[in-house]
């Protein structure tokens, strides 16, 4: 299962997503989605960056999100989603782009209890 995540400016939020990029079990890929400017986010050998201006109008964004996605889960028929990093409008974003691609999407938290499933 390939494992999605925003990344925005809010470093406090991106313990979350590397926990999940550690822990999620059965995790072959991650697709980061970072917004333009952001730097810093740790990357390994099975992580995939699509870079996209947060700044354009919402439909604007999930458009510039799913034509990045839809090369990166050619083929996934469902996919694991945090949600800790960005804004309201990035998640919406982000959610329209992976159900346009078209993948199933599974809501993932790291949780004292280790990583769960909202969905």
């Amino acid at each position: 299962m390939e494992l999605v995540a925003f990344v925005g400016p809010d470093q406090e939020s991106w313990g979350q997503i590397t926990a999940l990029m550690n822990r999620l079990p059965e995790c072959e890929k991650v697709v980061l989605v970072v917004a333009k400017g952001v730097s810093g986010f740790p990357v390994d050998g099975k992580t995939n960056v699509v870079e996209v201006d947060a700044s354009l109008p919402l439909v604007q964004l999930k458009e510039a999100m799913w034509s990045g996605l839809k090369k990166e889960l050619d083929g996934a028929f469902e996919v694991a989603v945090t949600l800790a990093s960005g804004t309201g409008k990035d998640h919406m974003a982000l959610v329209g782009a992976l159900l346009s691609v078209p993948v199933g999407i599974r809501i993932a938290v790291f949780t004292k209890e280790g990583v769960r499933f909202v969905t």
